[in-house]
């Protein structure tokens, strides 16, 4: 009885050793999947040649769209002309672009004392756009690989 014992409580605690060290098939599988897929965003509709052009790319709704402390990638890029076209990785999914004209090169919408915006922006889907952004839903856009392309045109208030 006490080998039986024995053996019932060595089996377990192997079992169990390997449940928590060995990953699972579905993390496993997606390890060796792993992918990063090409995002080329075009953006066109600059008023002038001031600032950069800001993008911001969310993968979920969580920061939309302003928080850029919440985003997957964002930054500053120049860009010449009336459009610029700005290429990212990301791994394939559903994703938010949100597209500044950062004209003071401040990384930040300007708005005026009414809260209306003084730059300007454009969303993923070229939503219409009243007085609030639209939501990550509305904007948001499957990524595929090898590449998907968008095109934002921006709007200026």
């Amino acid at each position: 009885m006490k080998l039986t014992l024995t053996r019932c409580t060595t089996l377990a605690a192997a079992l169990f050793t390997t449940t928590l060290i060995a990953p699972s098939p579905a993390l496993a599988h997606q390890s060796l999947t792993a992918t990063t897929c090409t995002l080329i965003v075009h953006i066109d509709g600059f008023r002038n040649q001031k600032g950069d052009a800001g993008l911001s790319i969310f993968n979920s709704s969580d920061g939309w769209p302003e928080n850029n402390d919440k985003a997957l990638q964002h930054g500053p890029h120049p860009f010449s002309g009336t459009a610029t076209t700005i290429t990212l990785q990301v791994p394939p999914g559903r994703y938010a672009v949100v597209a500044l004209h950062d004209e003071n090169s401040n990384h930040k919408l300007d708005k005026n004392m009414f809260g209306i915006p003084k730059e300007g922006f454009g969303f993923s889907n070229n939503p219409h756009v009243i007085l609030t952004a639209p939501s990550f839903d509305t904007a948001a856009m499957p990524v595929a690989c090898p590449t998907t392309e968008t095109t934002i045109h921006l709007i200026y208030k």
